[in-house]
């Protein structure tokens, strides 16, 4: 089986593979990765893994993990199954490079937008000749309200919720509206601008918001919140071959 490991700011996403299905899947807090991952390595044959961070993760994890597995680290010197035509490979984050192979993976010979709505809300666009363009990055649904609360003197903070008014009757309402339905409707004008370049699309939504979204959305919209995971395996699988 492969291994996927996703390691954010605070928590690690991780599966377990059988080809392109996923068998096991887990998160949990980025301080006791070595020990969840070596209950992993016991209880599974696990011959290859990959792994992606967007935070830091010490050396001395790197090497414990790789006394477990065979293992990959997602960078931009990897070998990828599409054309990265971003402008500046090097600084492209490692999730954006997951979420396109993905995308090369399930939807081959389509153009794709990938909309990942987690701590940042980003767009990357591939094309339906495996070309990656790149996209844009803008702030996730709980930064906007920290936002709202940091750099004002009276605003509350608030946790996210659905407004049941665009028009908010109070304070609170008023945020809810601001946050919710502004990302809803830059999403809409997203997804818009794009469909205006390609006559076919496919969109797909992930990230940690991805139900609360897909909800208020069109249809049409596939909602995949493991797509990154499946993108890390799809990387995983292409190196292996041509290794």
């Amino acid at each position: 089986m492969n291994l996927a490991i996703d390691v954010g700011n605070t928590r690690v996403k991780v599966a377990l593979f059988e080809e392109n299905n996923i068998q096991f899947q887990t998160v949990f807090d980025k301080e006791i990765i070595l020990e969840k991952l070596e209950k992993i390595s016991k209880k599974n044959k696990v011959y290859h893994a990959i792994i992606s961070s967007v935070a830091n993760i010490s050396e001395n994890d790197l090497f414990e993990i790789e006394k477990m597995f065979v293992l990959i680290q997602l960078n931009h010197e990897i070998e990828l199954p599409f054309n990265n035509k971003y402008a500046t490979p090097k600084t492209l984050g490692v999730d954006r490079i997951a979420l396109a192979a993905a995308a090369i993976n399930n939807f081959p010979n389509e153009n794709v937008l990938v909309i990942d709505a987690g701590t940042c809300i980003t767009y990357d666009y591939i094309s339906e000749k495996k070309k990656y363009y790149g996209g844009a990055i803008s702030p996730g649904i709980e930064m906007r309200y920290k936002a709202l609360h940091t750099f004002t003197d009276k605003l509350p903070l608030l946790k996210t919720k659905y407004p049941k008014d665009i028009i908010g009757n109070n304070t609170e309402n008023s945020i809810h509206s601001g946050v919710v339905h502004g990302i809803l409707a830059e999403i809409k004008g997203v997804i818009d601008q794009y469909k205006q370049q390609n006559k076919k699309l496919t969109v797909v939504l992930t990230g940690g918001d991805t139900y609360f979204l897909a909800k208020r959305l069109k249809n049409g919209i596939f909602a995949n919140p493991n797509f990154l995971l499946e993108g890390l395996n799809t990387i995983l699988n292409f190196n292996i071959k041509n290794d």
